[in-house]
């Protein structure tokens, strides 16, 4: 007789508890809240997170700034641990989780908050602490009610190691997912019936044709399912929605971020041990898990009184804007936040990119603004470079730019598919500099005026850029090789509270930097 798994997996929940994106009040189709009012809780039904999961909304963001005592006072009662993450995923009934890049951004500590007030086993193949404090296991066997044996192997992308604080990653031991994985699989596989794989990663290759997308390993999904026999693959990392593919030995979904919706997933085992699949998108339009809603109140109270806390005044708003015409007029909003990077590094440049999805800043700047802006966890880094080095990186960002059909500038695919990349496109302040879309890639940057006058070939500058740039990742690899002038441990969301607080009347730079021509 046949026997049955279900799934319901999310990934990329960023803390995004209660249905609200945070930009303003109102109630929306979205938040780990809506999705665990929905979910089974029966024997042969597994509840499964793929990472992300304690950093990324301002709830998450506030909590991390609380004393030990402040955050014990923000929940009402003790049964399930003082991390609100943690009591969200237990009452959920979450039974095992992943890492993923970004649970790392508070460093190790904050890490081991959460995963001991956890009820879920966390499984992570490739990371693992040094010093042997962080609960993690490699893989599990888990044993469903109708007697189906599901093991279970977590990774995650290796590139914690380029992204991460240095001071966080001395203290892990990271190791490449794809051997990893299959070191768990081999040892998993003769004690179960089902092999499923929770990889805090995406497709590296388009799902329809398998043509490659990037030459990055960021990203290994496809690779896995070529080269290893995990019956169900569960990813993230891409916040790319993908309903189900077959994709070589393996079925695969991924949700996307912020909770709009999780992954159904049925595997039917047969007696011949053939195994069928289905899954479904499960959006997040019920209640709230009552329990978790009342439970957080006054963590989520005191986050909404400190996001409409007063910061300051521009002499302008800095609206969302289409990003085509950003990266082609200019954004006032990428000058102001290299105007805050400028004055918190000393630096002569500066650099930034402005996120897939921002709220944008009014004249009565609030931190709501600004959290719901700059949604990153970065600090700064200070870069001492010469012409060629910048020129490579500008031309970089040049990339960003293509020709439709009818002849007229528009994204590049390589910035679109298969996620969505705007925020891998810098504008640059301190510099003017010319971009000719009708030259070839890496050869499209005709001109760079630095203080009146064409850059000199060894003429040094120093460039301030962010800590996720400076890692190399989107295609900039020439960053991590240059001279590190100094770093600036604040984070930059930070940086632009103060600097709005500490100016009351700013007036915002319209200054255009970069002609694109083509």
């Amino acid at each position: 007789m046949s026997k049955t798994l279900t799934i319901r997996y999310t990934s990329d929940t960023h803390g995004y508890l209660y249905p609200t994106s945070y930009a303003d009040m109102q109630d929306r189709p979205m938040g780990l809240m809506k999705l665990a009012s929905e979910y089974p809780h029966d024997g042969n039904t597994l509840i499964i997170d793929g990472g992300d999961t304690i950093q990324g909304s301002p709830l998450t963001n506030l909590y991390q700034r609380l004393s030990p005592e402040e955050k014990a006072a923000c929940l009402t009662e003790d049964t399930y641990g003082t991390h609100p993450i943690a009591a969200m995923m237990n009452l959920a009934g979450y039974q095992f989780v992943t890492l993923g890049n970004h649970d790392f951004n508070y460093g190790v500590d904050a890490l081991l908050d959460y995963l001991t007030n956890l009820d879920a086993l966390c499984l992570c193949a490739n990371i693992r602490d040094k010093e042997g404090r962080l609960p993690i296991a490699p893989y599990a066997v888990h044993q469903l009610e109708n007697g189906l044996r599901i093991g279970l192997v977590g990774v995650c992308t290796h590139f914690v190691r380029r992204w991460e604080n240095p001071k966080t990653v001395e203290q892990l031991v990271i190791e490449e997912p794809v051997p990893a994985a299959k070191a768990a699989l081999e040892a998993v596989k003769p004690l179960c019936d089902l092999t499923v794989l929770i990889y805090h990663g995406g497709f590296e290759c388009d799902l329809e044709t398998g043509k490659p997308l990037t030459a990055s390993a960021e990203n290994q999904a496809c690779r896995m399912c070529r080269e290893l026999d995990f019956d169900l693959v569960l990813t993230g990392h891409q916040h790319m929605r993908v309903d189900g593919v077959h994709l070589d030995n393996s079925f695969a979904v991924q949700p996307a971020y912020r909770a709009p919706h999780c992954c159904g997933v049925t595997v039917t085992v047969e007696d011949d041990g053939s195994k069928r699949f289905e899954s479904r998108i499960i959006p997040a339009d019920g209640r709230p898990l009552e329990s978790a809603y009342n439970l957080l109140m006054p963590l989520e109270k005191r986050v909404q009184t400190w996001l409409d806390t007063p910061a300051g005044h521009l002499d302008l708003p800095l609206a969302s804007e289409d990003h085509l015409k950003a990266a082609v007029n200019g954004s006032c909003l990428a000058n102001f936040i290299n105007t805050v990077q400028l004055e918190a590094s000393g630096a002569q440049i500066a650099s930034s990119a402005l996120p897939n999805e921002f709220k944008g800043l009014p004249t009565e700047v609030t931190i709501r603004d600004v959290v719901s802006t700059y949604i990153y966890t970065n600090t700064l880094v200070v870069l001492e470079m010469t012409r060629p080095a910048l020129k490579q990186y500008i031309e970089r960002s040049a990339a960003y730019f293509d020709h439709d059909e009818n002849g007229s500038v528009c994204i590049s695919g390589e910035f679109l598919r298969p996620k969505v990349q705007h925020y891998n496109y810098d504008f640059f302040s301190g510099i003017d500099y010319t971009i000719d879309v009708r030259k070839p890639v890496g050869q499209r940057v005709t001109s760079i005026v630095f203080e009146g006058h064409e850059l000199g070939e060894d003429e040094p500058v120093t460039v301030c850029i962010n800590s996720y740039r400076f890692c190399g990742t989107g295609g900039y690899d020439m960053l991590p090789r240059q001279k590190v002038a100094r770093e600036v441990l604040t984070d930059v969301a930070d940086a632009m509270i103060d600097y709005i607080t500490t100016h009351p009347d700013i007036h915002v730079d319209t200054h255009r930097y970069c002609t694109v021509i083509g």
